[in-house]
């Protein structure tokens, strides 16, 4: 048996990929079981009652939720830490993270890459045309208006390493890039700046390659592409066949 972590979680997920960025500024070792949460069998329930990613298993600890999983990660692994100095600085980057987990993942998640890619391959069902239109016509604008006055011009929101304000907040723009949204530099170009450097670091970087093959490969043969990509993948799976609805929003 494995003494590694272990991540239950896709790595299309932009709250996975906020753990793995983490976990990678760590330095920490880890094995990962990439489900998307509707294809949770019932241990997956079990662990995550709500049918949510991510899913971190550490020995006889179960933690779920990326926020929690992250505070936990930079309690139990201080060596590199994930939150600035000082109160106010790190008072400040728990609500960005916060911002970010809710207000972007309403807009880049609900509102533009479930109803224009999960959706449709899940459930077989078009999206709703409407909640996309709206998202990019008014919602997605006025966050990164918000975003172009919060940002810095250069380097990171606190110091002069990237940290987990700036990923959680970078990581909801890789799935809008999947799809094809990305901010006009000329219009918010502190908003473009940012995203492109920290889309660009080691953290982010390296996982890039497993989200191209998850998102390339048929459900039937998404393993054995992972597992040829060189993914750490867990020896068993929690997956199943057919998708299951959860008690959360779909």
């Amino acid at each position: 048996m494995s003494g590694r972590m272990k991540i239950i979680g896709s790595y299309v997920s932009p709250y996975v990929r906020k753990v793995l960025a983490c976990l990678a500024l760590k330095g920490l070792d880890y094995e990962i079981d990439p489900i998307t949460p509707f294809y949770g069998n019932d241990e997956f329930e079990r662990l995550s009652p709500l049918r949510r990613i991510p899913v971190l298993i550490d020995g006889d600890l179960t933690l779920c939720d990326s926020s929690v999983i992250c505070a936990w990660l930079d309690e139990a692994h201080p060596g590199r830490p994930l939150l600035p100095e000082g109160a106010k600085d790190r008072a400040r980057a728990r609500w960005l993270e916060e911002y970010a987990d809710t207000r972007l993942g309403d807009v880049f998640i609900w509102g533009l890459f479930y109803p224009k890619f999960v959706h449709p391959i899940v459930w077989g069902e078009p999206g709703d045309p409407a909640r996309i239109d709206k998202t990019l016509g008014k919602d997605l604008p006025r966050e990164l208006d918000h975003l172009e006055s919060q940002l810095p011009a250069e380097g990171w929101l606190f110091g002069d390493e990237i940290g987990l304000a700036d990923i959680a907040i970078a990581t909801f723009f890789r799935n809008g890039a999947h799809i094809g949204v990305e901010p006009d530099p000329a219009r918010w170009p502190r908003v473009a700046g940012f995203v492109e450097r920290a889309l660009a670091h080691p953290c982010f970087a390296s996982l890039l390659p497993f989200e191209q093959v998850q998102l390339g490969a048929s459900p039937a043969g998404r393993r054995q592409a992972l597992l040829a990509a060189g993914a750490p993948l867990t020896a068993e799976t929690m997956a199943t066949r057919e998708p299951r609805r959860g008690v959360m929003r779909l």
